[in-house]
């Protein structure tokens, strides 16, 4: 069966090697969401921003439920998460423009309170240090026991923590939310391409604030600690495999032999997968064990029969591709993680 299920595929990508896939494909889900919430069948596309599929997708409900999911509390989660998944499911059901329109939406509205900022900022000013007793460390230190005695040092803390808290976007807490949520993450990928190609267009600055925050928030969140690194073999599942065959960036692959060679005697393929998003790696490598330095990619794509994996003398990493999260954050991963790939070959 997942022979049968691999020929299908790899009759209907690589009926044209020359035709690349595209992006926007691999982001969609394996189905197609379920409709939300006041959602209404039809085939053509709105004014709107809503979706040309199957079921119309109102931009404004979208971003009711966004703004419903903002402003539930942190401790309601039935009702919270009820709101995300159908956020989710309605937002991979918006058009390109439909999706510009309500992540300005997000970035502009959910901004940083700077009213409450200024506020606070001059409740801080107006509050007097002591004369002070010195600039060096020793000076210092004696400086905050003689605040602390006088409790003055504990004010200080308190509008400092606020300030923090106040400087936070108040999209924050929507982000977060959504990637406690199952399958958030993925989302937040997607959400991040979009802003990514968004901003290769046009230069909006709140756009720009919103996806330097998210590429902060993903970098944490998709933290090597979290990962785990795995060796994709012709034994994995075939919807594993299909990713393979979809994502690889460097060298596409031809058909299912090509596939088989590359997971046989004399190659390796690891991916490193993250327990939020079964069964996609977000990134992969692909390696060669070969007895000499090759001269070509020719030499590596089809060397047939490969070298005796006992006579190898060296691993030649020769395709890196990303699925989920863009190159900027694969590149960082990359570099955290370089020392395990280094490990498991």
């Amino acid at each position: 069966m997942k022979n049968k299920r691999l020929a299908i595929l790899m009759r209907a990508r690589m009926a044209s090697p020359t035709h690349p896939v595209h992006r926007q494909q691999l982001l969609r889900p394996d189905r197609p969401p379920l409709p939300p919430q006041g959602a209404t069948c039809s085939s053509d596309a709105d004014d709107d921003g809503s979706s040309t599929g199957a079921w119309r997708v109102s931009l404004k409900d979208v971003k009711e439920l966004m703004r419903a999911s903002l402003s539930i509390p942190t401790d309601k989660t039935e009702p919270m998460d009820a709101n995300l998944e159908e956020f989710s499911q309605a937002y991979l059901g918006l058009s390109q423009e439909g999706r510009r329109e309500l992540l300005l939406g997000l970035a502009r509205d959910y901004d940083v309170n700077r009213a409450r900022v200024c506020e606070l900022m001059r409740q801080y000013l107006s509050v007097e240090l002591p004369h002070s007793v010195g600039s060096n460390a020793a000076d210092v230190n004696q400086e905050n026991c003689v605040l602390e005695d006088g409790g003055i040092l504990a004010v200080f803390y308190r509008m400092e923590r606020n300030l923090r808290d106040a400087l936070k976007p108040m999209y924050a807490g929507f982000l977060e939310r959504l990637n406690a949520h199952p399958g958030g993450l993925k989302l937040l990928t997607v959400l991040r391409a979009d802003l990514l190609s968004q901003l290769a267009k046009e230069n909006v600055p709140s756009l720009r604030a919103l996806e330097t925050y998210l590429k902060e928030k993903l970098i944490t969140w998709l933290s090597p600690a979290s990962l785990e690194l795995h060796q994709i073999t012709w034994d994995d599942s075939a919807s594993l495999l299909e990713k393979i065959v979809a994502y690889e960036a460097v060298h596409p692959i031809r058909n299912l032999l090509d596939l088989k060679r590359r997971l046989s005697e004399g190659r390796r393929c690891f991916g490193y997968l993250h327990p939020a998003i079964p069964g996609e790696p977000l990134i992969f490598i692909e390696v060669a064990l070969l007895k000499d330095v090759a001269t070509s990619i020719q030499e590596v794509l089809w060397d047939s029969p490969p070298t005796p994996e006992f006579e190898a003398m060296c691993a030649l990493l020769y395709s890196i591709s990303a699925t989920q999260a863009s190159w900027d954050l694969i590149l960082i991963l990359w570099k955290k993680s370089d020392h395990n790939i280094k490990i498991v070959q």
